[in-house]
């Protein structure tokens, strides 16, 4: 996913220094060169040998060091860099940078670049909360310098609260965000939905599904990424929010239908990856069903078809597209659900394939198109088929607006 990008990973001198290695470590993996520069305190607390043999590039520790190129050495890291991260950021560099103060290579490289720069604090609670840290992170945002808050837990000085280094995903998630993929989606509104819903059956007992909402996370994902601006709506599931997406979880199938029409009207693209239940229990018990030798009757009643209302509903330019899963007859069955209803984009899931749908990583879809154009078939990553998915929703309206 960074393949090709230059990152500049900055570690200034605090107890979470240990876990930059590990955020040089993931940037790596992810494609990424990593360029580590250390302030002299952070050499106290983690050897530049961990940073140079995890990426494979030199460690800049000191300013006056005889360089190794005739390069002015903080210009051409600022220069190269897609971007920089502080990680941990002490509530000295927080400072110096808002003041203005160039008197290190972090410093001074950080105040040449023009690269986004993300910034990670951790330090003890009350410094963190002073009001000068503050300010100081206040002035900073204000100026464009992206902040990435601090976790809340125990410290290593003993103390409970804010100021715990993020965990290396995090924040090489935010990475992600920032610079992984081209904007191409920036200034639209996307709405996803995900997972399974429950219908209940008594208090303790649902109707439900096999959804993990893999698929619909993936999603809102790839979206955020290329800098939709991001609904998911989701059923129950054991997933964490993409970052930069706004989550709304639900539980049952008629909860789904309210919240994707409070939000669907705005949409400008529409995912609906949700497995929603068809049927539901036409009254559920108050009280716990007993097992007390007898077999409950359940009479069932449909649920609401949210993509049929959101088809036939569907405004002027939106593009909508719908998941379907079937055991057989796949196509056939895409082919109808596209017509009925009003779809622009149908992506097909043969649960026969081995290693796709429920729970996997990977998935294989059958994409047909309302136009008649075509259809191929995508297979790989969730996130792949996410990616070919948005874009070719970006593709369908663009051509609604007559856009090239």
């Amino acid at each position: 996913m960074l393949k090709g990008k230059n990152i500049v990973l900055c570690v200034s001198g605090g107890i979470a220094a240990y876990k930059a290695a590990g955020v040089a470590s993931s940037l790596v993996k992810l494609g990424a060169r990593v360029d580590v520069i250390m302030t002299r305190h952070a050499c106290e607390f983690v050897a530049p040998l961990t940073f140079r043999s995890i990426t494979k590039t030199p460690v800049v520790t000191d300013m006056f060091a005889e360089p190794m190129t005739l390069e002015i050495e903080h210009i051409s890291l600022a220069q190269r860099a897609d971007a920089f991260v502080i990680a941990p950021a002490t509530a000295n560099v927080i400072g110096k940078i808002a003041g203005g103060i160039a008197d290190d290579m972090l410093s001074t490289t950080v105040m040449a670049t023009r690269a986004p720069v993300i910034i990670a604090p951790a330090m003890n609670t009350n410094m963190y909360e002073n009001p000068i840290v503050q300010e100081n992170i206040k002035k900073l945002s204000s100026l464009g310098y992206i902040f990435i808050e601090p976790d809340s837990g125990r410290l290593a000085c003993g103390a409970d609260g804010k100021g715990r280094l993020p965990e290396p995903e995090a924040i090489v998630e935010r990475v992600c965000l920032e610079i992984a993929r081209e904007k191409d989606l920036a200034g639209l509104k996307v709405l996803v939905t995900a997972g399974p819903t429950r219908e209940a059956i008594d208090p303790v007992r649902f109707i439900s599904n096999y959804s993990t909402g893999k698929m619909g996370y993936a999603v809102a994902r790839m979206a955020s990424l290329r800098g939709a601006e991001v609904t998911l709506v989701s059923g129950p599931t054991a997933l964490s929010a993409p970052m930069g997406v706004k989550l709304v979880r639900v539980n049952s199938a008629e909860d789904m239908y309210t919240a994707v029409t409070d939000f669907s009207r705005e949409a400008d693209i529409i995912v609906k990856t949700a497995a929603v239940a068809d049927f539901r229990p036409a009254a559920a018990n108050e009280n716990k069903i007993k097992k007390d030798g007898s077999v409950p009757e359940i009479k069932l009643e449909k649920t609401r078809d949210i993509l049929a209302e959101l088809g036939k509903n569907k405004p002027a330019g939106q593009a909508l597209v719908g998941f379907c899963m079937e055991t057989e007859e796949l196509i056939a069955s895409a082919e109808k659900k596209l017509k009925s209803k009003n779809l622009d984009i149908i992506a097909a899931n043969d649960l026969n394939t081995p290693n796709v749908g429920f729970a996997a990583d990977t998935n294989t879809v059958a994409l047909l198109f309302a136009d008649g154009s075509r259809s191929y078939t995508v297979s790989g990553k969730k996130e792949h088929v996410a990616d070919t998915i948005l874009s070719e929703a970006l593709r369908v309206w663009k051509d609604k607006r007559g856009e090239a």
